[in-house]
């Protein structure tokens, strides 16, 4: 979970960064049913107030049509939005391509709908592959910290939270995560 400049993105480089970060974890998200289930239980209350640095991302469901909802760490950067798909130590180390399914819905229908603390945005979501956008994205995510994500730390890291730590798991996450960006630029239907 150091502070390096590139992203590691290859399987492996994913594997053996969950691995040297895994003893620094709690067991609370093994699974992406894990993670479905925090989330299901975090959106009432994101809908009633979201805290900063947050929101509630709604997709098209690629199978279904329907509207899917997830909560998600979101930092507004303009007209983007950054946000990661998470792969928990867990999970990375034995499926270090994982791929959620609000990820799915995104690669099938980029249209997306976001619910920030100030805001409700339509916007067009894709994954990050340019090298310029990607350190943007990292800087972005990993350097801000809000309240709300000392309980997130709490959540997930073991021991106290302190701003070092959180900013470390956010590298952690980017780092072995899909690092997305929603542009939310009213654009023509």
């Amino acid at each position: 979970m150091g502070d390096t400049a590139t992203p590691r993105r290859t399987p492996d480089g994913v594997r053996d960064a969950a691995a040297a970060a895994i003893g620094k974890h709690r067991n609370l998200l093994r699974s992406g049913r894990d993670g479905r289930v925090l989330s299901a239980l975090m959106r009432p209350l994101f809908r009633v107030s979201t805290p900063a640095g947050f929101g509630v991302l709604t997709t098209t469901g690629r199978k279904t049509g329907k509207p899917r909802s997830k909560c998600v760490r979101a930092v507004r950067r303009g007209d983007r939005v950054y946000l990661v798909a998470l792969r928990p130590p867990h999970l990375a180390v034995t499926r270090p391509n994982a791929v959620q399914a609000w990820v799915w819905n995104i690669r099938a229908n980029p249209k997306v709908r976001l619910a920030l603390r100030d805001a409700t945005l339509p916007g067009i979501a894709r994954e990050i592959t340019d090298t310029a956008e990607l350190q943007h994205a990292r800087e972005a995510l990993c350097e801000t910290v809000h309240s709300f994500d000392y309980g997130e730390c709490a959540l997930h890291l073991r021991g106290l939270p302190t701003r070092t730590k959180i900013q470390d798991l956010h590298r952690y996450w980017f780092d072995t995560g899909i690092p997305i960006a929603i542009d939310v630029r009213e654009t023509p239907a």
